[in-house]
């Protein structure tokens, strides 16, 4: 959707889009006609929402929170990866794994 839907979606003015843009709190993607933004951005943007809003947090805050956020994702994607790693291996190896993390 493009900045305009985005903006009526969250019933929010440009300049706050704007605002969270220039804050790296959402990155849509560039286009020839403006930034287009996914599902996933609306779900980021809904939360910048509810931090700011009912429950008060700061832009620091908010920032602390989206990297945390992000942070969380990046991390999500890695275990995917190594989870999938291990999936492939011999089952004597993963068991082995597993041992090593149960008895963490």
């Amino acid at each position: 959707m493009n900045d305009r839907e985005f903006c009526e979606h969250l019933e929010i003015e440009v300049k706050v889009l704007r605002i969270w843009v220039e804050q790296r709190w959402l990155m849509p993607r560039e286009a020839e006609a403006g930034w287009l933004f996914e599902e996933a951005d609306l779900a980021r943007a809904r939360l910048i929402q509810d931090l700011t809003g009912p429950m008060g947090v700061n832009d620091d805050g908010v920032d602390v929170a989206m990297r945390l956020l992000d942070q969380i994702h990046g991390l999500r994607g890695r275990l995917a990866v190594l989870m999938s790693a291990i999936r492939s291996q011999d089952p004597e190896v993963q068991r082995l794994i597993l041992s090593r993390v149960e008895d963490e």
